[in-house]
C-alpha cells in the first residue's frame, strides 16, 4: 500500500518560524515533522511514499535525498499553488497504483491507531474508504470536516459547517484509507467559496455513488498549527520517546548544568553557569551565552541567546 502525505502547506499561523522553512520541515527532536509522520507509518509496514510539496521547498527534497535514514521509497509531486486537499491529491494521482493511505504532514496519529485502521481495511475488502474520526469541542466545529454517521457508516461529510447547522461534533481528521476509485471523482470537485478544491466533496461523491465508507474513532492525535504546538510536540517526544536524553553540544562552559530530558544537537555552544532543562530541545548551531536558564523550551537552529536570559515555555527562532 502506498502512502500519500500532503506537505505543501505554508504554515501561516506559524509565522515567523516558517519564513525560512516549511511547516513540513519544522523539527521534532532532530527530525522534520513530516519524517515523524512517516516514521509511524513505517512502523506499520508502509514504505512507499508520495510527498506532495511546494515548488519552492527545496529543503524537503534535499533532506530525503541526502539526510534521511528512514527505510522508505520517496517520490515527490509538486503542487504549484495551494488550492486545497483535492487539488493536492490530484497531483499525485498518476503515481497511485492501488489502495492508499492519505494524511497530512502536520497530523501525528499513534502507531496503534494506524495499525487498527490497516487491520480493519484488510479484514473488510468491500470497503471503499475509512475516515479517522474524533470528537471535537463545539468551538472547533467550524474549522474541521464534520461527519454524519449511521452506525459505522459515513453518510455525509461537510467541510467547516456552521455550528448551528452541523449534524454533530464528530470530525474527520486528515487520515484516510481509500481505494483508487476516489481519484476518479477529483476532476468533478468544484471550487469552494474559500477558493479551494475540498477533499470532502470527493469523499461525499464516493459515499453517494459507491458507498461503503466507514469511520474509525481514534484515540486522538498530535498536530502542528502554532508555535505552542511545536513546543508541545517536542516536549511530548522528550518525555515519551525512546531516547529522551541526547546531548552533543560543541562546547559546554564550566558550571553549566544539563537537566534531562533534553535534546541538544551538534554545533551548539553553551556558556558558563547555565541551567539547561528539563524538557529542552536545542537545534544545531545555536549559541547560548553565560548564566542563561532555559526550561520547557525549543531553540531553533542558529539562534543566539544573550547572557543572563531566562527562557521558559517558549520557542526561540
Amino acid at each position: 500500500m502506498q502512502s500519500i502525505i500532503l506537505a505543501a502547506g505554508k504554515g501561516s499561523r506559524l509565522h515567523p518560524i516558517t519564513v525560512k522553512r516549511s511547516k513540513a520541515m519544522l523539527p521534532i527532536l532532530g527530525m522534520p515533522i513530516v519524517a515523524r509522520v512517516m516514521e509511524t507509518l513505517i512502523e506499520n509496514g508502509l514504505q512507499d511514499f508520495i510527498l506532495v510539496v511546494s515548488p519552492d521547498d527545496r529543503e524537503i527534497v534535499h533532506y530525503f535525498e541526502h539526510e534521511s535514514t528512514l527505510d522508505a521509497r520517496v517520490q515527490f509531486v509538486i503542487q504549484p499553488e495551494r488550492r486545497g486537499m483535492a487539488d493536492a491529491l490530484s497531483r499525485a494521482a498518476s503515481l497511485v497504483h492501488g489502495d492508499f493511505l492519505l494524511t497530512a504532514c502536520d497530523n501525528l496519529a499513534s502507531k496503534e491507531d494506524i495499525g487498527f485502521m490497516l487491520a480493519l481495511w484488510r479484514s473488510k475488502p468491500q470497503l471503499n474508504g475509512i475516515l479517522a474520526l474524533m470528537e471535537v469541542p463545539p468551538e472547533k466545529i467550524s474549522s474541521v470536516g464534520i461527519v454524519e454517521l449511521q452506525g459505522e457508516w459515513v453518510r455525509h461529510i461537510i467541510e467547516k459547517p456552521d455550528p448551528a447547522q452541523s449534524p454533530g461534533n464528530t470530525a474527520s481528521m486528515p487520515l484516510y484509507l481509500f481505494r483508487r476509485r476516489i481519484l476518479d471523482y477529483l476532476p468533478a470537485v468544484p471550487l469552494s467559496p474559500r477558493g479551494e478544491y475540498e477533499l470532502q466533496d470527493a469523499i461525499q461523491m464516493l459515499i453517494e455513488r459507491d458507498g461503503r465508507v466507514c469511520g474509525y474513532r481514534t484515540g486522538g492525535r498530535l498536530t502542528l498549527t502554532s508555535s505552542a504546538d511545536l513546543l508541545a510536540l517536542n516536549c511530548h517526544y522528550l518525555v515519551n520517546g525512546d531516547a529522551n536524553h541526547h546531548a552533543s553540544p560543541q562546547l559546554v562552559g564550566t558550571g553549566t548544568k544539563l537537566a534531562p530530558p533534553l535534546h541538544i544537537e551538534a554545533g551548539v555552544v553553551i556558556g558558563a553557569g547555565c541551567v539547561i532543562g528539563p524538557n529542552v530541545y536545542i537545534e544545531r548551531d545555536c549559541h547560548i551565552g553565560d548564566e542563561v536558564e532555559i526550561r520547557e523550551s525549543v531553540v531553533l537552529r542558529g539562534a543566539s541567546i544573550p547572557a543572563g536570559a531566562q527562557i521558559t515555555n517558549r520557542v526561540i527562532s
